[in-house]
């Protein structure tokens, strides 16, 4: 994890199995890519996500915005890290990047399988240097 917000092994685990768990709450009809997420927030919460497709493609919604709208919806805008399961270990979408960096450009992310595999341990400002953010409207 990064340096500047560490975890511990117990919480990461956590995690894991609320994202896991949230993978079999997915509503993914069309490309049966199930996506689950778990977010810790600042007040020690981990909140879930998963993705919501929709006939309709863009109005579906990605399981990382499900749990930030969770988060925001709940009254937390600190986010402290984040873990992503997929079945192949993928990595958030460029629409989730840039929604999760306008609450915390570099959060750690963890990357993970349907079976706990850890695919990959990075940090958002690595999946999205460069970003746009608040700072940019000023």
């Amino acid at each position: 994890m990064s340096s500047a917000t560490p975890i511990s092994a117990a919480t990461r685990d956590e995690m894991l199995k609320i994202a896991i768990a949230a993978t079999e709450r997915a509503y993914c009809p069309y490309s049966s890519y199930k996506v689950g997420c778990a977010l810790l927030l600042g007040d020690g919460r981990i909140v879930p996500g998963c993705n919501i497709e929709n006939a309709a493609y863009p109005a579906g919604i990605c399981a990382e915005r499900t749990a930030v709208a969770g988060a925001i919806a709940s009254g937390c805008r600190d986010l402290i890290a984040c873990v992503v399961v997929t079945r192949d270990g993928g990595s958030p979408c460029g629409i989730c990047r840039q929604t999760l960096n306008e609450f915390n450009p570099k959060l750690p992310i963890i990357l993970a399988k349907l079976d706990g595999t850890i695919a990959e341990e990075t940090t958002l400002d690595k999946l999205l240097p460069g970003a746009f953010g608040p700072g940019n409207l000023d």
